[in-house]
């Protein structure tokens, strides 16, 4: 199956983008990183409803999955109401207040600080993933 990224990211007037860099298409904006996901998706279901199949970029044909990279800040945003900064503290070892200031936009976190962030995130969906009820 086909992946096809999705960026999510903060744009220059305070909104959130999403786009797909290599597959024209797969375009939304939103007040949220939310927002600019459903819009994105919503785009992409109209853009292929609405055009000819040779219209259709070849990545949108057939099976494909849509996986979605965010920049910090949106990322953080995306899960605000998920993650307090008291829990992501907690797995990630990063401080509070620089998690808001990440959050927020006020300081753009150094690629080991983004690692030690995803690494967190990915560890805590692994053990997720073991939980059984």
């Amino acid at each position: 199956m086909k992946k096809i990224k999705v960026i999510i990211e903060r744009a220059g007037d305070g909104t959130f983008s999403a786009y797909s860099e290599k597959v024209d298409g797969i375009y939304g904006m939103g007040d949220t990183p939310n927002k600019a996901k459903e819009s994105a998706l919503k785009s992409l279901n109209l853009f292929i409803k609405n055009n000819n199949i040779k219209y259709i970029p070849k990545e949108l044909q057939g099976k494909y999955e849509l996986v979605f990279k965010f920049d910090t800040e949106s990322l953080l945003n995306y899960y605000k109401g998920i993650f307090s900064n008291a829990g992501l503290e907690r797995l990630t070892n990063i401080n509070q207040r620089q998690l808001q200031h990440y959050s927020s936009g006020l300081k753009k976190p150094l690629p080991k600080q983004r690692k030690k962030i995803e690494t967190a995130l990915h560890q805590l969906g692994r053990e997720l993933l073991s939980v059984e009820l």
